[in-house]
């Protein structure tokens, strides 16, 4: 359960390390977004080199969040820190990034972001 101005470590190799949350696309004026969602971020700090650069605005999915959530069969899934994949477009559902680090919750893959689960290390 993250909000607004929330801060997140990035999951990803496209250059930027971490990010603020300042919205959620496409859902009104909804207060939390949660593990599987789509947010809007701006780069917080980012590699001199990398994609992105300080001060950018893109879309983020949520891959891990350190608030518990509680799933269809009762159990409750809980990780260290609040983490974001960065997405090429808001459209696809593609990450701009070509490697994935850590876990990532399965909401992750039953909300349509394949690719991402598929790059990533382990899926909890």
């Amino acid at each position: 359960m993250l909000q607004l101005r929330t801060i997140l470590n990035v999951a990803d190799n496209s250059g930027a390390k971490k990010v603020g949350m300042i919205g959620m696309a496409k859902m009104g004026n909804r207060k939390f977004a949660y593990l599987g969602e789509v947010i809007n971020i701006t780069i917080m700090e980012a590699q001199p080199f990398g994609m992105v650069k300080k001060g950018e605005t893109s879309s983020a999915v949520i891959v891990r969040t350190r608030k518990e959530v509680r799933r269809k069969d009762g159990s409750y899934i809980r990780f260290d820190d609040n983490a974001c994949v960065l997405l090429a477009s808001k459209e696809v559902k593609d990450p701009k990034g070509t490697r994935i680090f850590g876990p990532i919750g399965k909401e992750v893959k039953e909300n349509g972001f394949s690719k991402i689960a598929s790059l990533a290390e382990e899926i909890y």
